[in-house]
C-alpha cells in the first residue's frame, strides 16, 4: 500500500530575533503528528515573520496551495488552523483547492478538519471567524494602547529611532549632533539630496544600516520626536518623556521649509550649478527659470549651458555666468553692513516674551491635568480647554520659529573669511544664498564681443550686459 503524501506548513507572524525558533517548534510537532496519522512528509513549506492577516504575499503558503491544486499531496499538516488562514476569502479559496482531490487537513492543536462534508466546512468557517475576531480585537487593543501611550508622552516601541538608543529614550550623542545640524541646514535652504550625499560620503547610515536618500533625510528632519514631542496619526499630541535634540521652534522652521508649497523636487542637475531653478529667463519674462543642458560651443565642444525651461530660445554658458554671479554675491557679503543681513527680518519680535508665553501655556496644561485628577473639572471640560491651549501653543510656536528664523547667510556673511566660506559651502547652500540676496535675470546676449575681451579671458564671450541683477535685501 502506497503511503499517503503529506505537506507540512509552518508560519510565525513575528520573529523578533530572526532565529526561526517558532517555526522549528511547529515543524517538530507536525512531524510527530505525521507519525500518529501514518503519513510520510513529502514537503515542508515555511513562512517566517509573516502574518496571515497583513495581506502580504506568503511564498510558503502559495507553494503549498500549488501542491494541493496539482494533486501532489494527500494530507496537509499544520500546528493550528489559524496558521493556514485568518481571512474568510482565503479559507474559501483553500476549500475549493482541497475539495477536488479530497485533501485532508490535520492540525496539532485543533485535530482533523474534514473539508469534504458540509459539517466539516462549517466547523472550518467557524474557526476562521473566531480567528478573525481575535486578530481584529488584538489590533484594536494595540491601537488603544498606542494612543494612550502617545497621549502620555511615552515611547511606544518599534525600530530604534535614529538619534536614540534602542530604548527610544536615551539620546545617542553622535547621531543627535547630526540631527541638529541637518535641522539648521534644511531651514537655511540646503537641499535634501545634497545632505543625503554628504551623509553617505561620511559613512553615516540610517538606524537600519541603509544609505541615505532625500526621502530618508526629509522623514528624519520632519520627525516630531527630534523636538521632544509625541506624534500620533500625523498630529502632535503632547510633550515626550525623552529629551529634545532640537528646540520645537527650530523643528517647526525646518518642517515649514521642507513642506513649503511649490517646493520643487531636488533633481541632480539642479544641485550641480548655481542658477538652475533660480536664474530667470528674460525672454519669457514671467518668472520662468533656467535649467542645465549641454550646449555646443563655436569650437565644436559641448559645454554645460543654462537654457530656458520653455525651450532653447535663450542660453548662456554656466561657468561664465556662475562665476560672474559669485563675484556679485561676494561683493555684497564683503560690505561692512553684511553681518546685519544674518539677523532674520522678524528679529524685531521679542523672543524672550514669546518663550515666556509658550512656557505659560505648558504650565496651564499641567494645571488642567491636576484639576481633572482632583475631580474639579469633567472630561469634556478638560478636552475643550486642552484644545484651546494647544491651538494657542501652536500659534506661539510659529511666532517663535519666525523669531528664530535661520538665515541662509549664517556662517558665510558673518565669517572671518567670506570668500573662503563661500567657496567651502556646498552648491545647495550657495544657491540658497543667491536666492535670498539677488534676482538674476538672463537677457539675450548683446551683439559683438565685450570691450577688452581677449582669447585667453577666463570668461570667454561672457558680457555682463546679458544679465540683469537686482538686490532683494
Amino acid at each position: 500500500m502506497t503511503s499517503r503524501r503529506a505537506a507540512v506548513y509552518v508560519r510565525i507572524s513575528r520573529d523578533r530575533v530572526g532565529a526561526g525558533l517558532g517555526v522549528e517548534r511547529q515543524e517538530q510537532d507536525c512531524r510527530e503528528l505525521a507519525e500518529s496519522v501514518g503519513v510520510s512528509i513529502a514537503a515542508v513549506h515555511t513562512d517566517n515573520d509573516l502574518s496571515a492577516y497583513s495581506g502580504k504575499a506568503r511564498p510558503g503558503y502559495l507553494a503549498l496551495l500549488d501542491d494541493v491544486r496539482a494533486g501532489r499531496v494527500d494530507v496537509v499538516l499544520c500546528w493550528h488552523t489559524d496558521r493556514l488562514h485568518r481571512s474568510p476569502a482565503e479559507l474559501e479559496e483553500w476549500i475549493a483547492a482541497c475539495d477536488p482531490h479530497g485533501v485532508e487537513v490535520h492540525t496539532v492543536k485543533a485535530g482533523p478538519l474534514d473539508l469534504a462534508t458540509p459539517s466539516g466546512r462549517m466547523v472550518a468557517r467557524q474557526l476562521g471567524a473566531v480567528a478573525r475576531y481575535e486578530v481584529e480585537h488584538m489590533i484594536e487593543r494595540q491601537k488603544s494602547a498606542k494612543a494612550q501611550a502617545a497621549s502620555a508622552g511615552r515611547y511606544r516601541g518599534g525600530q530604534r529611532p535614529f538619534g536614540f538608543e534602542p530604548d527610544g529614550l536615551t539620546v545617542r550623542p553622535k547621531e543627535a549632533r547630526i540631527i541638529a545640524d541637518l535641522t539648521v541646514r534644511v531651514a537655511a535652504g540646503e537641499t535634501l539630496n545634497s545632505l543625503a550625499r554628504e551623509l553617505n560620503s561620511e559613512g553615516v547610515t540610517t538606524s537600519t544600516g541603509r544609505r541615505w536618500d532625500a526621502r530618508a533625510v526629509r522623514k528624519l528632519v520632519m520627525r516630531a520626536r527630534n523636538a521632544g514631542l509625541v506624534e500620533h496619526n500625523g498630529e502632535v499630541v503632547g510633550s515626550a518623556e525623552w529629551r529634545a535634540i532640537v528646540e520645537p521652534a527650530q523643528w517647526r522652521n525646518a518642517v515649514r521649509v521642507v513642506t513649503a508649497e511649490g517646493r520643487r523636487p531636488p533633481w541632480t542637475k539642479n544641485e550641480l550649478y548655481l542658477g538652475t531653478g533660480i536664474f530667470e529667463c528674460g525672454v519669457c519674462d514671467d518668472g520662468t527659470t533656467m535649467r542645465a543642458a549641454s550646449g555646443k560651443a563655436r569650437d565644436g565642444e559641448r559645454r554645460p549651458t543654462y537654457v530656458c525651461r520653455n525651450g532653447w530660445h535663450l542660453g548662456r554658458r554656466i561657468a561664465s555666468l556662475d562665476r560672474f554671479v559669485s563675484k556679485v554675491v561676494l561683493g555684497r557679503l564683503s560690505r561692512p553692513d553684511a553681518r546685519v543681513l544674518v539677523a532674520p527680518e522678524s528679529a524685531r519680535l521679542d523672543l524672550g516674551e514669546l518663550l515666556a508665553e509658550r512656557a505659560d501655556v505648558e504650565g496651564r496644561l499641567g494645571e488642567l491635568a491636576a484639576l481633572f485628577a482632583d475631580g474639579a473639572i469633567t472630561g469634556p471640560q478638560l478636552a475643550e480647554a486642552t484644545r484651546k491651549l494647544r491651538a494657542e501653543g501652536d500659534r506661539l510656536d510659529l511666532a517663535v520659529a519666525a523669531a528664530e528664523g535661520v538665515s541662509p547667510l549664517a556662517g558665510v556673511a558673518d565669517a572671518d573669511d567670506v570668500q573662503a566660506a563661500w567657496t567651502a559651502a556646498p552648491v545647495s547652500r550657495r544657491k540658497a544664498i543667491v536666492r535670498h540676496l539677488l534676482r538674476v535675470v538672463v537677457l539675450p546676449a548683446p551683439k559683438g564681443r565685450p570691450r577688452g575681451w581677449t582669447a585667453d579671458s577666463e570668461d570667454g564671450y561672457f558680457d555682463p550686459r546679458g544679465v540683469k541683477i537686482e538686490p532683494r535685501v
